[in-house]
């Protein structure tokens, strides 16, 4: 299908982007990579009248260290991701994660922001970001602030950013010694997008015990969210296998789960827990290691 008409803005900076959001209001989209926002326009079931490209503020690309963080513009791609020497030695999970995303051309224009503020519930992003307890920025005419992953997926396709906000970062801690990163998933065989997507962040004290367990899960409901239950049952206790598989059968507790053509709900409930509990070992094997 084509799209019904709409007025297409390129501005140069944040600041005439923040203006032109603001103008607008419900009547305007921003689009980053453009692969949400377009397929939607395509069967419209978005009309946008006006669309907003944030595609030329190259002050949203950039992976750098501050201030103890790892600080990631919004409009950094995929690939740009996968291929960052900084986050293969400091936060691992990261370019495992923009791997498993679409093909090579979806990582060569999709972007970090465009896929958090989309926030399909079968993407894989989210799972990442909520495991390394990363914090969002938002920006509007009246300043900025930082939101918690946690606070940051509030439902189906909705987040917290409020009306004329513009995702700008995201900041995360780099891996902690002995701790390990895993990203693991079940790809839909058409889209690629997760069936059961599972992000991990395990770090050990000298004992060997658990000291941190951050869970990630992408797929399984309408947004994604910590494996909370299974953290519970893991904190402060040695890694042992019967105890691995025992807590992550809880890996889908209190989530109403999703079922399609791909997978019921009662399969990816039992697909959440194998998911989990593989990505566990992983990030246990390299934490050890």
């Amino acid at each position: 299908m084509i799209p019904e008409s709409f007025e297409y803005h390129s501005p140069q900076s944040l600041e005439e982007a923040l203006r032109l959001v603001t103008e607008f209001g419900e009547e305007g989209k921003m689009m980053a990579g453009g692969h949400s926002l377009l397929p939607m326009m395509k069967l419209r079931l978005a009309s946008p009248r006006h669309v907003i490209d944030l595609g030329r503020l190259n002050e949203l690309r950039y992976i750098r260290e501050s201030d103890g963080w790892i600080e990631i513009g919004a409009l950094t791609t995929h690939f740009q991701i996968e291929s960052s020497s900084l986050l293969r030695e400091k936060c691992p999970l990261l370019p495992e994660t923009a791997r498993e995303i679409g093909d090579a051309q979806v990582r060569n224009l999709g972007t970090l922001g465009g896929s958090l503020a989309h926030a399909d519930p079968a993407a894989d992003w989210p799972a990442a970001i909520l495991a390394l307890d990363a914090e969002i920025k938002a920006n509007s005419a009246g300043g900025e602030r930082w939101i918690v992953a946690q606070d940051f997926f509030v439902g189906l396709m909705t987040t917290a950013l409020a009306p004329g906000e513009i995702l700008t970062a995201v900041r995360l801690p780099p891996l902690p010694r002995r701790a390990g990163d895993a990203y693991l998933k079940l790809r839909q065989p058409a889209s690629g997008f997760a069936v059961v997507g599972v992000g991990v962040r395990l770090g050990l004290n000298e004992a060997g015990h658990m000291e941190r367990v951050a869970i990630g899960v992408t797929g399984v409901g309408l947004k994604a969210y910590r494996g909370a239950a299974v953290e519970r049952e893991l904190l402060g206790k040695p890694p042992t296998a019967r105890r691995l598989a025992e807590a992550t059968a809880r890996a889908a507790d209190g989530v109403q789960t999703n079922s399609d053509l791909f997978a019921s709900a009662e399969y990816r409930k039992h697909l959440a827990s194998v998911y989990v509990r593989r990505a566990l070992e992983l990030a246990l094997e390299r934490a050890n290691a």
